[in-house]
């Protein structure tokens, strides 16, 4: 089973509650073990959550959701002026801010940020799933 969406959010703090819900009801439906939603929900948080501290004056973002039998692919994307990741690593201590790359990294098993042909800024966040065959007896 394959489960794909687009959303278009408000850059303001309660779109992330919005689509946090919206991504763990597709990964219940899909039959993703809780700890996998856990760790996928605090990553998406963490994107969305820097989206909306450092977009400056956009409107809005949009987060694309791709879930197969083995992955969940998410992309988080904004007109905001980006970031170099290795340079905010470098400069502040986890203590200090930054914490969501950090987190982020020790979330999700592939984590990038790269600047896309139409000049929007992108995280693009990969996790492994694991399903219980329960679950997705009940999910379906």
């Amino acid at each position: 089973m394959n489960i794909a969406f687009t959303v278009r959010l408000p850059v303001d703090a309660q779109s992330v509650p919005l689509v946090r819900g919206l991504l763990r009801q597709a990964l219940e439906h899909h039959g993703v073990a809780a700890s996998g939603i856990d760790d996928i929900l605090l990553a998406l948080t963490e994107a969305c959550a820097n989206v909306v501290h450092h977009a400056g004056d956009q409107d809005e973002y949009q987060v694309d959701v791709a879930i197969d039998d083995t992955v969940c692919r998410i992309t988080v994307l904004d007109d905001g002026e980006g970031f170099d990741p290795e340079a905010v690593e470098d400069e502040r201590s986890p203590l200090d801010g930054g914490r969501g790359l950090v987190l982020m990294r020790a979330l999700v098993d592939r984590l990038a940020f790269r600047e896309t042909a139409d000049g929007r800024h992108a995280v693009f966040l990969e996790k492994q799933l694991a399903t219980s065959p329960r679950l997705r007896l009940l999910a379906t």
